[in-house]
């Protein structure tokens, strides 16, 4: 068992190691077979994190001119789908070079904008040149000049996909060979945030100068049922506002559409970007000082105090009859923060609904941009 922890959040957590990492050792238990006929028990492979990983080596198989190895997945305390799954690496003799494709189960790109062209297996980047550096470290060793073709293939991958991001991303028949440190860290942020990346640059390589973003699945159901948009041209930020704004400036976006729930969204009203709970709250108090800032009374902001959703703060609002003041308020302090994150380098717009009440309030360029958003 890998043994590397780290501590989140005042808890030991193991690590693991990434699908890349599993194909390169994989790769390399296979050329030491093809090449050298030395059957690895395990396998040594430097990450590119620098961490050392010493893999157990199972299922070798020989056939004619071919050879097959696999390594395990180890995803530590991180809750991903593909622990535990086998990632094969087939070997065989070619004249001259070393090419990587992709078999069974793993995913082919279909759609611009991703780590690989369309029609590759996807193979990302890093993981092909940890592949790479394995095979060509097993020739070096054994002397051999000659070219190597190597296939990753996951039997286990095409059922598990739809467990995954592939299908909105585009990628199809399987799951993807990922990781840049080799190393999988137990609840990555960096996670979430590159699979949020990658959507946003699918959209800007269409050709999309507007992103529209909501948090999660309250604002997808929303955008189809109360705005006719199809979910499916919206990337879904979960609590990753800031980030996703300052990703959006870096891609070359004119522009940024956010839709969410009033219990997300509020927090923006109080300049907090990251909208998780174990950051910040602040929900009630901002909508009590809305409502103060609004001409709202003291004993009124109490009671907000005292909610416990803001659904029941919109309530307290809607029945003393300051919900409409209260919202204009918010709105103009989302769009301050707004501004001020994106420093004028792009145009950010946000609507905010509550499940009740439907739309609370819109910045006033919104409707503009949900328009061009429409028409794209």
């Amino acid at each position: 068992m890998f043994e590397k922890y780290v501590y989140k959040n005042q808890k030991r957590l193991r690590c693991g190691y990434t699908t890349g990492s599993c194909a390169a050792a994989a790769a390399k238990a296979a050329a030491l077979l093809l090449i050298g006929g030395i059957r690895p028990e395990t396998v040594e492979l430097e990450t590119p994190s620098g961490q050392k990983l010493f893999l157990e080596v199972e299922d070798i198989r020989e056939e004619e001119g071919r050879v097959s190895c696999a390594i395990r997945k180890d995803s530590g305390d991180d809750p991903d789908v593909t622990n535990g799954i086998l990632v094969y690496a087939s070997a065989e003799k070619t004249k001259d070079g070393i090419r990587i494709d992709g078999g069974t189960g793993v995913g082919r790109v279909t759609r611009p904008g991703l780590d690989q062209p369309v029609g590759e297996a996807a193979i990302n980047t890093v993981p092909r040149r940890m592949i790479t550096a394995a095979v060509q470290e097993v020739c070096a060793g054994q002397g051999y000049e000659g070219g190597i073709r190597v296939v990753i293939s996951i039997p286990e991958g095409e059922a598990l996909a739809g467990r995954t991001f592939n299908p909105r991303l585009g990628i199809e028949g399987g799951i993807s060979i990922l990781g840049t440190t080799g190393i999988v860290e137990p609840m990555s942020e960096a996670a979430l945030l590159d699979t949020i990346e990658v959507e946003m640059k699918q959209a800007a390589a269409v050709g999309r100068k507007r992103i529209l973003l909501t948090p999660g699945n309250y604002g997808m159901d929303f955008l189809r049922d109360e705005l006719g948009i199809d979910p499916q041209k919206s990337v879904k930020c979960s609590n990753y506002i800031g980030e996703s704004l300052d990703k959006a400036i870096t891609i070359g976006f004119e522009g940024l559409l956010l839709v969410g729930h009033i219990g997300k969204l509020v927090k923006l009203g109080a300049g907090v970007m990251n909208t998780h709970s174990r950051w910040a709250d602040a929900r009630l108090e901002t909508l009590a000082a809305s409502l103060i800032l609004a001409g709202g009374e003291a004993g009124t902001a109490a009671a907000l105090l005292g909610a416990n959703t803001t659904e029941e703060a919109l309530d307290i609002l809607h029945g003393c009859g300051w919900l409409e003041k209260t919202m204009e308020t918010l709105m103009e302090k989302i769009t301050y923060h707004l501004e001020h994150r994106t420093g004028g380098k792009l145009q950010a717009e946000a609507v905010v609904f509550s499940n009740v009440y439907g739309i609370l309030g819109k910045t006033k360029g919104a409707d503009i941009l949900l328009a061009e958003l429409q028409q794209e």
